[in-house]
């Protein structure tokens, strides 16, 4: 389970650097400001040379250009910022001309371009800025043309002649933009380009742009256009060697679709051979190879990619071999230390690019998602500042194994380097292209301080541009951005150039206050469900054991209950991954059991629902963290007996935990502050059935007797057939956990003899179900029959879950969403894409991409990491699935059918696949498994779409990609989707507030 082989036992180095990753930031910052410290006398040198700096720069900054001058003049703090943001990340992609207008109109129309005009010192931001004003002018209408300017002859010049001039005038504007982010749009553009600079004493180091390859194909690619680029820049450097000569930089993600922790095997395999092929390239012509950093989550993998390639026999000798090590990273200092040892292990001189960081907003964000006990990065800008400082000291001191690159924009920390360099040259500052050269130019060449700068260079077309500039955007074009700040004239010099470290150490809390732990998300409300990080070996090291142990233990399921029996005929519970392997036992309910446990909920309900609030939520409470105690075993349940791939079990389990959780806080919340007594003004209703599916065997179950209870009812839980075992293993850690048995009944069986027996009777006070559309209507006709009081049916139900796109749409975001909605779960979700509308204009594109990523997902035992796709539930699901692409095999055309590995025999696996169909009409039913359907739309036919969707029938989820807000508003005003809603009368305060399953709610 986990992985095929065992992990390898990491050196203490490494050990070192794994341990970091979840070290306290507390402890982290203190660590690296007792590193960082400096002398009060170096501390007052530092900050009388960053002053002077940064007051050349102000006095420059009259010709300041590039991308300076935009980040500055439109810092994202403003609206004009984030509409020039989101014009040049889609704008110059967008293929057809409707699409385009539609997005000027959007985007410009509102803005006041006026304002800037002729306010920077850039001849290109003032020029792109006359182009956008005379487009927004058109645009607007506020009246503004109605005042007398010298600007309002030529906009209702340009209006007479209409939509083709707004949209030219705004691509050239983005193209001006665009054109100071990159070097060039082909390698000889770049080296052409580079010249001036060189001869004031930069070298270069050169990137292709484009930020991960989402197929082979895009690897192949990019693979080629490294390839080239070496060559190029070889023959540019006429053997000037790897210091005093140009370079290039890669990106790993761009040489493999599928650079991930998970699939290390095929990385190492796959990725390594293409890594060394161009280092031993580099070599030949002897030019710097240095490999970026990228996300947190694959430092690891990267430093076995690096190791493997160091130690090459062929690569001996070579000193050009280089990588980025970034400091916002609470790793960065201890992977110095391991380069270092590596570096002389291997004979070599290892070039290290040291960088603050880029991905700092998603690395807060994923970590908050995936419930870590902490952040990878540190949580404060100047911590990160203190965390450079510090590691510019290790890199120093291991001087003979590396080579430093100092990559920064600030004044300080450029000042520090310099100082604690004192008269040694034996290292390299680097920046972005287009950014600091004002600051550069007083350290390099000989008229200024001698010190050599190399400068990061991207190039490509416009095209792959648009990742890299959103994030230069999102990185430096913040108002307190050190970008803005040096020549923000507001800004005093002296807290420009001020040093971090006594800022730093002045803090009473390290870690920023506004930005709480990932446990702490939701505050004082509910804890937030702990996740793992499933890309750090420390971690997946002692799950293995005891994920393998729950497996093999044999486990029981039957009635559940006071006065309940599990005495009677067994029935085996198979693994679906393969079907030889029982995975337990369970004995099933009769109707006479049924009856009985609802007497006895009846008789004890009232008891329950007097029970203060608040000592129920503490209930719930208590067996949200025996889930998590007990994770590995309901993860290993989630595996074997429902198929399901490891993060889909992880995800589970965290989804029940915050279930209940929610559920206890909505009690405290809903029922009386506190459980005050009398404070609450609803009550339970009585006994409720709560029938769950087998998608979601853990969370779903959780989520439905977690609401009932929680309001005050009893509950009588119906599992799905397929997945007793883990709704057995639910319902006892509910009962240690304080859940009377008496209160919660698990009756696990069949449909008609279990549950249409609850469903019948008239004592039964309330029904929640999750299942198909057909079960959930046989259940309302039933309710509807019986005498008595009418009961409320709780119901989530199927749904024909379709997705638009628009030309405006990413590409790379439409496939990345589509592969996770889609196929992950094995299609197996109530809220999964089925039907995939794409606009024509870039329908060709896109599917290419989305068949070249299908064919990168690994289809197995859902017991490993490297499994994207885990069987479909039973036999039954699978000659479904099988069905139904034989009906399209004559009604649609397959795009693209994953490819199936050598599998058991017995496991019901599917291939998950691809058709397009000529109408959404074609689909009379939801088809539950990994089978997407592409429908393709002409843009003037969007309306046409909506109402295709609705007459469905279906409005459980749906979703949209397009950059356009009016396209975005339009679309959701028209269709008819599911929304969560809150029936207080029916069942109490809790149920009905939040979607079951998380999938959304729909009544029948």
């Amino acid at each position: 389970m986990l992985f095929e082989t065992e992990l390898a036992k990491p050196t203490p180095l490494r050990a070192a650097v794994r341990a970091a990753y979840r070290m306290d930031e507390t402890a982290c910052v203190e660590a690296r400001l007792r590193e960082a410290d400096l002398a009060p006398e170096a501390i007052a040198r530092i900050e009388a040379t960053a002053r002077r700096l940064v007051t050349r720069v102000r006095r420059e900054r009259v010709r300041a250009g590039g991308v300076d001058a935009i980040l500055h003049e439109y810092e994202l703090s403003s609206d004009e910022g984030v509409v020039l943001m989101c014009l040049a990340e889609a704008l110059l992609r967008i293929p057809d001309a409707a699409t385009a207008d539609r997005l000027i109109a959007d985007r410009i129309g509102g803005a006041d371009w006026r304002r800037h005009l002729g306010k920077s010192g850039s001849m290109f931001v003032n020029a792109a800025t006359w182009a956008l004003m005379l487009s927004g002018g058109l645009l607007a209408t506020d009246g503004a043309d109605a005042r007398r300017d010298w600007s309002v002859v030529l906009r209702r010049l340009i209006a007479r002649l209409g939509a083709p001039v707004i949209r030219r005038a705004t691509v050239q504007a983005m193209r001006l933009m665009s054109r100071q982010f990159v070097m060039g749009r082909t390698m000889a553009d770049a080296l052409a380009r580079a010249r001036p600079m060189e001869r004031r004493g930069y070298v270069y180091s050169y990137d292709m742009l484009g930020e991960a390859a989402w197929t082979m194909a895009d690897a192949d690619r990019y693979f080629d256009a490294y390839a080239h680029a070496i060559e190029a820049i070889g023959q540019d450097s006429a053997g000037r060697g790897v210091i005093d000569g140009p370079g290039v930089s890669v990106k790993l993600s761009a040489l493999h679709p599928r650079y991930e922790f998970a699939q290390s095997a095929r990385v190492m395999g796959e990725l390594m051979p293409r890594l060394k092929r161009l280092a031993e390239m580099s070599k030949a012509v002897d030019i710097s190879f240095t490999i970026d950093a990228e996300e947190a989550d694959r430092l690891d993998l990267s430093l076995d990619l690096i190791e493997a390639v160091s130690g090459d026999p062929a690569l001996a000798g070579w000193d050009g071999l280089g990588l980025a090590v970034q400091a916002y990273q609470k790793r960065a200092a201890p992977v110095i230390d391991w380069l270092a040892d590596m570096a002389r292990r291997h004979r070599r001189r290892l070039m290290v690019r040291l960088v603050k960081g880029a991905y700092w907003d998603s690395e807060i964000k994923q970590a908050q998602l995936a419930g870590l006990d902490g952040y990878p990065v540190f949580t404060r800008k100047a911590a990160t500042d203190v965390s450079y400082i510090a590691c510019v000291r290790r890199l120093r001191r291991a001087a003979d194994a590396i080579y430093p690159m100092f990559a920064t924009h600030n004044a300080n920390s450029l000042a520090t380097i310099l100082e604690l360099a004192g008269d040694d040259r034996d290292f390299e500052f680097q920046r972005l292209h287009g950014m600091g050269e004002a600051l550069y130019d007083q350290v390099v060449g000989p008229k200024a301080l001698g010190h050599r700068c190399r400068i990061y260079g991207p190039v490509g077309e416009h095209e792959d541009l648009l990742p890299y500039l959103a994030r230069r955007l999102l990185e430096n074009g913040s108002n307190t951005s050190f970008v803005n700040r040096i020549v923000d004239r507001a800004t005093p010099i002296a807290e420009v150039a001020a040093s971090p470290i006594a800022r730093v150490a002045a803090l009473p809390e390290k870690p920023h206050p506004g930005i709480p732990l990932p446990a702490d998300l939701f505050g004082a409300a509910r804890r937030n469900s702990r996740g793992l990080d499933a890309t750090d070996p420390a971690v997946l090291a002692p799950l293995k054991p005891a994920m393998e142990r729950a497996a093999a233990q044999g486990w029981r399921a039957g009635p559940m209950g006071e006065g309940m029996s599990s005495a009677g005929p067994e029935r085996e519970v198979r693994d679906p991954a393969d079907r030889r392997r029982v995975v337990g036992r369970v004995v099933a309910a009769t109707p006479e059991l049924a009856r009985l446990a609802l007497a006895a909920a009846r008789r004890a309900q009232p008891g329950w629902d007097a029970t203060p609030a608040a000592d129920r939520a503490a209930v719930l409470e208590r067996a949200a963290g025996l889930y998590e105690t007990h994770g590995p075993e309901l993860m290993a349940l989630a595996v074997r007996e429902a198929g399901k791939t490891l993060p889909d079990a992880l995800a589970e389990l965290r989804e029940a935990v915050d279930f209940l959780r929610y559920y206890a806080a909505r009690a405290r919340v809903d029922l009386g502050a506190g459980g005050e007594p009398g404070a609450a003004t609803f009550g339970g209703r009585g006994v409720f059935a709560c029938i769950s599916p087998w998608n979601f065997p853990l969370a779903i179950f959780t989520g439905q007797v977690a609401a009932a209870l929680a309001a005050g009812n009893a509950v009588l839980a119906k599992p799905a057939e397929q997945t007793p075992l883990m709704a057995a293993r639910a319902v006892r850690l509910m009962h240690q956990a304080g859940v009377p048995p008496e209160v919660l009944y698990l009756l696990p069986g069949d449909g008609p003899s279990v549950g249409g027996a609850l469903v019948a009777d008239p004592a039964i006070d309330g029904v929640a179900f999750t299942g198909s559309t057909a079960t959930a209507r046989a259940i309302c006709r039933a309710l509807a029959g019986r005498d008595g009081p009418l009961a409320p049916l709780i119901a989530e139900t199927g749904g024909q879950n379709a997705m638009i796109v628009d030309s405006s749409a990413l590409n790379e975001q439409v496939t990345r969403d589509v592969l996770a909605s889609a196929f992950q779960s094995a299609g197996q979700r109530c809220s999964a894409l089925r039907v995939l509308f794409v606009q024509e204009d870039v329908a060709d594109r896109l599917l290419d991409m989305l068949a070249g990523a299908m064919a990168e997902l690994r289809v197995g035992d859902p017991a490993l990491v490297s499994t994207d796709v885990g069987p479909v539930i039973d036999a039954a699901a699978q000659a479904m699935l099988e069905a139904h692409a034989a009906r399209l095999a004559g009604e649609g055309r397959l795009l693209y059918q994953t490819p199936l590995p050598a599998l058991p025999e017995d496991g019901t696996y599917f291939a998950p696949r691809a058709y397009q169909i000529d109408s959404i009409d074609r689909l009379d039913r939801e088809v539950f498994g990994p089978i997407l359907h592409v429908v393709r739309y002409r843009a003037d036919r969007l309306d046409a779409v909506i109402d295709a969707i609705n007459r469905t029938g279906y409005g459980l989820t749906f979703g949209i990609h397009s950059r356009i807000d009016s396209t975005v508003g339009h679309v959701l005003g028209r269709v008819r989707i599911g929304n969560a809603y809150v029936n207080r009368n029916q069942i109490g305060a809790v149920v009905g507030v939040q979607p079951f399953g998380g999938e959304g709610l729909s009544g029948t």
